[in-house]
């Protein structure tokens, strides 16, 4: 997949413990643990926003596209 996530990135940057955000954001661990690895194939906009309020950061911070992951048709 082109769109890579760079959550653990900033969660280890920032010393922030993946329970917390779990549990500010309103997800299980288990869920964030998937995002965290780039597992997912989606995110809903709330989940995207209350990361972003918890980590101070923008979206493009935690999400980047990698055009050579792409497939092409």
């Amino acid at each position: 997949m082109p769109i890579k996530v760079n959550l653990a990135v900033l969660l280890a940057e920032r010393g922030i413990k993946s329970k917390d955000l779990a549990e500010f954001v309103g997800i299980t661990e288990a869920n964030l643990s998937l995002l965290r690895q780039g597992k997912v194939k989606g995110m809903r906009f709330d989940t995207l926003e209350a990361i972003c309020i918890y980590l101070k950061c923008e979206p493009g911070d935690l999400l980047k596209f990698v055009p050579g992951d792409a497939e092409t048709p």
